[in-house]
């Protein structure tokens, strides 16, 4: 059997891992810094848990776990009077899942920790600020910038409306992308102002069709809008109503107030207005210099959110959504917990790796995980080895001795190939003067050094 990976997921090498290890140390230190707290929640969730949550095309998407054991023998499915219940296809589908499968991989990390903050309510101090960063799972049709298997980097805030949460959010996302060097634009829409609009053009009922339409934009382009509002039994007049909004032209106070008086009949869409005007004002008191536009197109097709939504884009490399996220008003209702506002984002690590790699923008640092590599001359030299090499260690450099006596072009050869900035040498020689001698891989230049300067030697490594 030829060993392959599945489709949409992918193996990383050492030289991957420590760049993708950068960047998820680069978003922790971010939140950390703004008082978030890291949680886990498990890769499986309860099916009763995920259904439902993400809208139509999202439950398509989930993966379904088998149950364990011989479960077929369970189900009944074998028996004639199963089938006969159960003759329509989509009956018959349904009534078989929930057989046969009663668990799911966790689609996103926002419905986990919905379920987390109702079952862990009585440990929590509110408003809960919280971190996550792990792997999720989507039966999506593998293409560039999208995987069936891959990272999200989670931050949350529940238990609080404040729009000063929203701005936060933004301002992490700034502080983010400019650690890593990252152009973007951070496109912001409320789902109030849509669900306003869907009220004025006569259309309220359908405002989760026009939503998933909208959300196409960037795929399907207008022409593609048009046909999926049409093909969702938007009538003709409301659509022709509908784009002149969505194309409204200017900065960000033109636009809204052009929304002010595209939405005057509806309160709704008013106070979804109302909620941009103070989410901008406060981004630019906080400083925030990156771009930040009002994009009326931005709709973020899942079904939980109720407020402000965000959607960033890469301005240097062709790239999906980098990093999206919104308010939910009631996200913990479903599980028992009612009147928990929350406001989160998600940084989308894989296609950051991938932009971070178009781009070249990773600091030479990450080329070699090992620092320093002492030569191995035999077991009586190795040994002169350990004291220096645990004292660097102290000190935070990385340090590997080669792991048996070879010839000496054998050994520089590893360093070279795995990318080591410098070698240190300790023979009989070395070893009666008192020194080590340091070799810089990358100029080939040798000098000896004392042990207590060979830190000052090869701090150039870090």
């Amino acid at each position: 059997m030829k060993p392959s990976t599945v489709k949409g997921t992918r193996d990383f090498s050492p030289l991957q891992m420590r760049r993708r290890w950068y960047i998820f140390d680069t978003i922790r230190n971010v939140y950390r810094l703004h008082g978030y707290q890291p949680i886990e929640t498990p890769a499986m969730e309860n099916l009763s848990t995920l259904m439902g949550k993400y809208g139509e095309e999202g439950d398509k998407l989930l993966f379904k776990i088998l149950n364990s054991g011989n479960f077929m023998d369970k189900t009944g499915a074998d028996s004639e009077s199963f089938w006969q219940e159960n003759r329509e296809t989509e009956r018959m589908s349904r009534a078989l899942l929930s057989k046969i499968s009663e668990k799911g991989l966790r689609y996103d990390l926002t419905v986990p920790f919905a379920r987390f903050v109702v079952q862990h309510q009585g440990e929590l101090c509110f408003p809960f600020k919280r971190y996550q960063i792990q792997p999720v799972w989507r039966a999506d049709r593998p293409q560039k910038g999208r995987y069936r298997e891959f990272y999200q980097c989670d931050a949350d805030v529940v238990g609080s409306d404040s729009l000063n949460n929203e701005a936060e959010l933004v301002q992490m996302i700034a502080e983010v992308f400019s650690a890593f060097g990252i152009r973007v634009q951070v496109r912001i829409n409320n789902r109030k102002v849509l669900a306003g609009i869907a009220q004025t053009i006569g259309c309220p009922e359908k405002m989760t069709d026009i939503t998933v339409a909208i959300d196409k934009w960037d795929k399907i382009g207008e022409e593609g809008v048009r046909s999926e509002l049409g093909g969702r039994g938007i009538p003709a007049e409301a659509v022709e109503k509908l784009f002149p909004v969505l194309h409204l032209q200017g900065d960000v106070r033109q636009k809204l107030q052009d929304l002010r008086i595209f939405l005057q009949e509806s309160p709704v869409g008013l106070k979804g207005v109302e909620e941009l005007e103070t989410v901008f004002r406060l981004i630019e008191q906080m400083g925030v210099k990156t771009d930040c536009a009002l994009d009326l197109t931005l709709a973020r097709g899942l079904n939980y959110y109720t407020g402000a939504i965000f959607e960033v884009k890469a301005l240097d490399v062709e790239m999906g959504s980098i990093c999206g996220g919104g308010r939910y008003d009631d996200l913990t209702g479903i599980f028992g917990l009612k009147g928990v506002s929350g406001v989160g984002i998600s940084f989308g690590a894989d296609r950051i790796y991938d932009v971070l790699n178009d781009l070249n923008l990773y600091p030479e640092s990450l080329v070699s995980g090992t620092q320093v590599l002492f030569v191995n001359f035999g077991e009586k030299e190795q040994e002169w080895t350990f004291a220096p090499a645990q004292a660097l260690r102290a000190e935070g450099i990385s340090v590997e001795l080669y792991p048996s006596p070879a010839k000496l072009q054998k050994q520089f050869s590893y360093a070279d190939n795995l990318k080591i900035p410098f070698v240190a040498i300790i023979g009989e020689n070395e070893h009666q003067s008192g020194q080590i001698v340091i070799k810089d891989m990358a100029t080939g230049e040798q000098r000896s050094v004392s042990p207590q300067d060979l830190l000052q030697a090869v701090s150039s490594a870090e």
